[in-house]
């Protein structure tokens, strides 16, 4: 693997496990979240990084059609990790399985391994969301667990996704989760920090519950404000909430140490989410950020592999 100033020499325990996320280039299944890119930058752009994997994105962004959505992939050296999914769970009068069961016949046809899952409320957006009652979590966990079921039936790994604007999001609620349910979790290190949670401390208390990563970086006094209600999830995101590795509040060495140390052996996903107004000029826009937060996962790999050595 090259690009992102000699990248591969971060060591295979890391290196060969990082995949991107076309979120990371403002492209969000969310109706007005900005200007969306096309594919062929955006894969262009992940190529041109050294990154080999990435996720699907939202539908539309990626052919429909099996092959020729995996054939798009290999056209930029990519091979596909699996997709963000949002399904409402928590409903009595829903099914949702037919839905997974769509979902993971996608990620079968194209290869993928894991099938990331997120608690929808039923609404647009991330900003508002409703209370579950005891019978709407008695309905979420049962889901959750036919979900993982189905897709280990399929040759596949579900996992929650913790996500803010979403049924489960506060530390209570992950906790819930981990108690009432076997499905294993995405860790995502903004998330679950701008929800009130410490991504550090799970995955220490829990990382034979983690089964796959999305790394953020975030900056605290828009989580802050996020969680207090003050400012809206998309609009702290086009305020630049979302940070390169490094640069924010969260101890992604610590987390990534944590996880290895326990013989984690999944993805790292890099997600910084992002709103674009307009289109950025060849070479500029997300593509920087993406860059700065590969050379901080790149010098955390070096230091393992040295004190291994």
């Amino acid at each position: 693997m090259t690009g992102c100033g000699g990248i591969e020499s971060a060591g295979p325990g890391l290196i060969h496990r990082i995949a991107a996320a076309p979120i990371s280039w403002g492209v969000c299944e969310v109706p007005g979240w900005g200007h969306q890119l096309p594919a062929k930058r955006v894969l262009a752009e992940m190529a041109a990084l050294g990154v080999r994997a990435t996720e699907f994105g939202p539908d539309g962004f990626l052919p429909d059609d099996p092959e020729r959505r995996s054939a798009v992939l290999a056209e930029h050296g990519l091979t596909a990790v699996g997709g963000f999914v949002p399904l409402v769970l928590h409903r009595p009068d829903h099914d949702p399985l037919p839905e997974v069961r769509s979902a993971l016949a996608r990620s079968v046809a194209a290869a993928a391994g894991t099938l990331v899952l997120a608690a929808a409320t039923g609404e647009h957006g991330y900003d508002d969301r409703p209370a579950l009652d005891p019978e709407g979590w008695d309905t979420l966990l049962r889901n959750l667990d036919l979900a993982a079921a189905a897709a280990a039936d399929a040759g596949v790994t579900a996992v929650l996704h913790p996500h803010v604007g979403t049924m489960v999001q506060a530390p209570l609620e992950v906790g819930r989760v981990l108690d009432g349910s076997g499905i294993g979790l995405c860790l995502d290190t903004g998330h679950l920090l701008v929800g009130g949670g410490d991504p550090v401390e799970l995955a220490r208390r829990a990382p034979e519950r983690v089964a796959h990563v999305h790394l953020k970086d975030v900056d605290a006094a828009t989580a802050g404000e996020v969680r207090d209600g003050r400012v809206g999830y998309a609009d702290a995101v086009a305020a630049g909430m979302y940070l390169p590795l490094g640069r924010g509040a969260v101890d992604v060495r610590a987390v990534v140490t944590a996880l290895e140390d326990h013989g984690y052996r999944g993805w790292y996903v890099l997600e910084q989410d992002t709103v674009l107004r307009t289109e950025p000029a060849p070479g500029a826009g997300p593509v920087a950020e993406v860059r700065a937060s590969l050379e901080h996962l790149e010098l955390i790999g070096r230091e393992r592999a040295g004190r291994a050595r």
